[in-house]
Order: structure tokens, then C-alpha cells, then sequence
């Protein structure tokens, strides 16, 4: 049983390790921005938060897995037979959102800085964080596929 359960902390903890990876990276590369657009007398644009905030999402879609994975271990019998499942699902299902987390904020972090060079292209840039994301979407589903 809790060898079950901590399949489900994984997922959850390894997504959220992902999303801080990620929202730090594009935080930080922002933050450089909107530095350079304070050096040039340029208005700091705040849209660059996007970049910075859509990481986390990611956590979230641990949250979920993880909850799938503990409503499925509430039952003995199916514990007994799928507890490496539950253990294995967890732990790659976070690995696979830790990445898109991690690599939507080093593409947030190269928005940021194209955003604040030029002042456009901020829906290209949402877009490629978007398909980023649709990585761990997948993770997800195919995951919760997985347990059965």
C-alpha cells in the first residue's frame, strides 16, 4: 500500500520540481528583460509573466495523477496486484511533466527576451509554449491509460 501511494506523491513531486525549473528559468530570463527594456528607457512589457507562470500548470497535472493513482489504490484487492503500477506510473508520468515544465520555461525564457527585444510575436511565443505543454497533457492521459 505504500509503496502504491508513493507513486502518486512522485508524480506529484517530481511535476512540481519541473514547474519550478521551468518558472525559474523563464523568471530569470524576464527578469533580464525587462532590465535591458529599463536600460534602453523602454517600457517593460508585464505580458512577460506569462512566460514566467505557464510552467506551473504542470503541478497540477501531478495533483491530478496523483489522485488517480491513491483512487485506485482505495481498493485492497486491486493493491495487490498493481502496486509497482501505482509506484511506475508515478515516478515516469513526473519525469515526463518535469520535462515539459522544465523546457516551456526555457522556451518562456527565449519568449521573454524576443518579446522584450522586438515588442512582437507574443502569440508565436504562446504557441510554442502551448505544444510544450500538450507533452505533458499526453503524460498525463497516457498515464491514467496506464493504471487501467
Amino acid at each position: 500500500m505504500a509503496l502504491a501511494k508513493a507513486g502518486g506523491l512522485a508524480a506529484l513531486g517530481i511535476a512540481a520540481i519541473g514547474s519550478a525549473l521551468g518558472a525559474g528559468t523563464a523568471g530569470a530570463s524576464s527578469i533580464g528583460a525587462w532590465k535591458k527594456c529599463y536600460a534602453q528607457g523602454k517600457a517593460a512589457p508585464f505580458m512577460l509573466v506569462t512566460f514566467i507562470g505557464a510552467p506551473l500548470s504542470q503541478t497540477i497535472y501531478g495533483m491530478i495523477l496523483m489522485l488517480t493513482i491513491n483512487g485506485k489504490v482505495a481498493s485492497p484487492e486491486w493493491v495487490a496486484t498493481h502496486w509497482a503500477a501505482s509506484l511506475l506510473c508515478g515516478i515516469c508520468g513526473g519525469l515526463g511533466m518535469m520535462a515539459s515544465a522544465w523546457y516551456q520555461g526555457v522556451a518562456g525564457a527565449a519568449g521573454a527576451d524576443a518579446l522584450a527585444e522586438t515588442g512582437q510575436g507574443f502569440g508565436n511565443y504562446l504557441m510554442t509554449l502551448g505544444v510544450v505543454e500538450t507533452v505533458a497533457l499526453f503524460v498525463l492521459v497516457f498515464s491514467m491509460m496506464g493504471l487501467g
